[in-house]
């Protein structure tokens, strides 16, 4: 829509026109009301200013009519804005049930990204067109913002804390990808290319990249190795809870509170065990901090997530 305008980039997203047309709208308001204030003050400084033989302006002490005017049509914009940018709000932070989750960890100062299907890359993003895309994200130091103008999308990426953001690419192409949080020195070196490709040729990029495991098989044998299973087995009298089929669902706590069974919780059972107790079991896992990287953590995750998911094949402990 805007190419070739250096203030706006290529509009490569379902909502990046959206958002181009919002914004336009805020600066035609602010320049309509700005030239009209101008315009105004100086007519009524020409027609009223002092000169003999004028009676000067006539003083108003109270209009009930202009006091509406100006309260209502100010009323009736911002409210008319407020419900277009609510619209585009709800669009960008609810991503479609079906987009494919991938993962991503800012780390001082590269992108780790990992495809659904175990291909990883650094600061680089391959994905199909027309595709929804969820990223599911967390840094692993300092508060990085993932950034990619030609869709209009932009999300802090926090440590401890995880963030979500979703994109449909409706061009094929290769777009920047920033980091637009100060994050050290090298901040402006942190920054890669979101690649656009026709189904055809992800497919073909698939194919030849290399694999590797999903990050399900993956969180499986760190669940495995990490001898997680030995406790959580699902049998009666074991010394963890069962967590199959718990994803999403209220976990109930010693302390006589509840928790949603979600990333946030599962991430600090792994690293701050001791924080929340599950009701009729005594705290005896071991602090994982240290120990596992942030990327472990999400595999471990997808690999949970998967025990609750009959479409991913988990039905295990």
């Amino acid at each position: 829509m805007w190419k070739g305008i250096p203030l706006f980039p290529d509009s490569a997203s379902t909502y990046s026109d959206a958002v181009d047309y919002f914004y336009l709208a805020l600066v035609g308001i602010s320049i309509f009301f700005t030239l009209l204030i101008a315009a105004l003050v100086v007519l009524f400084a020409i027609r009223f200013r002092a000169r003999e033989g004028s009676a000067g302006a006539t003083q108003i002490h109270g209009s009930h009519v202009l006091e509406l005017f100006w309260t209502a049509v100010p009323l009736v914009i911002v409210m008319a804005l407020f419900v277009w940018s609510t619209k585009i709000w709800f669009t960008i932070t609810r991503p479609p049930a079906h987009a494919e989750q991938y993962y991503v960890t800012g780390k001082q100062w590269m992108w780790k990204i990992q495809h659904p299907t175990g291909q990883r890359e650094i600061n680089t993003l391959h994905v199909p067109v027309n595709v929804p895309i969820q990223l599911r994200m967390i840094s692993e130091d300092v508060i990085h913002s993932f950034f990619i103008p030609a869709f209009r999308v932009k999300r802090d990426v926090l440590p401890g804390r995880y963030s979500t953001m979703w994109f449909e690419a409706t061009k094929a192409g290769t777009y920047h990808l920033f980091c637009a949080e100060y994050c050290g020195t090298k901040h402006s070196q942190m920054i890669g290319s979101v690649i656009v490709m026709e189904q055809e040729d992800y497919q073909r990029w698939l194919s030849g990249a290399a694999a590797g495991e999903t990050p399900q098989v993956q969180g499986e044998k760190l669940f495995a190795a990490m001898r997680c299973d030995t406790c959580h087995t699902g049998q009666p009298g074991a010394r963890g809870p069962k967590l199959q089929g718990l994803w999403g669902q209220k976990v109930d706590l010693s302390d006589g509170s509840t928790v949603v069974f979600n990333e946030d919780y599962v991430r600090e059972s792994i690293l701050i065990p001791t924080a929340k107790t599950v009701a009729g079991f005594q705290q005896l896992m071991p602090t994982y901090a240290g120990q596992l990287g942030e990327d472990q953590i999400l595999s471990l995750i997808a690999y949970l997530k998967s025990l609750s998911d009959p479409a991913q094949g988990g039905a295990k402990p």
